[in-house]
């Protein structure tokens, strides 16, 4: 069964992420969306914590958010995420990224 976190605080973008991603024609994978923005804990501690645990560092993570940061990018790189987009973003666009990070592994 394939399974997708969407760390999301607004329900909305949450919808949009769970249709998009919703119908990927692959049986098994586990990959995490995210936001950077988040009200219980920041997304960068959220993703250092997925990295640094042996059960989840090789999962596809990506970001999703409203951060206007000119370093973030960069800074998404080296903490090991595979793609961040900013919003808005096109559902479309995370769907095939998704897609193609699984067809490679």
């Amino acid at each position: 069964m394939r399974t997708v976190l969407i760390v999301e605080d607004t329900d909305l973008c949450s919808e949009a992420l769970e249709v998009a991603l919703g119908a990927i024609p692959v049986e098994t994978v586990c990959a995490i969306v995210t936001d950077l923005n988040l009200p219980l804990m920041s997304g960068f501690d959220l993703i250092a914590a997925v990295r640094a645990a042996a059960e989840t560092r090789s999962l596809p993570l990506f970001v999703v958010s409203a951060d206007t940061d000119p370093r973030t990018p960069d800074r998404l790189r080296t903490m090991g995420v595979n793609a961040y987009f900013p919003k808005p973003y096109s559902p479309a666009e995370i769907r095939s990224k998704l897609e193609q990070l699984i067809n490679a592994a």
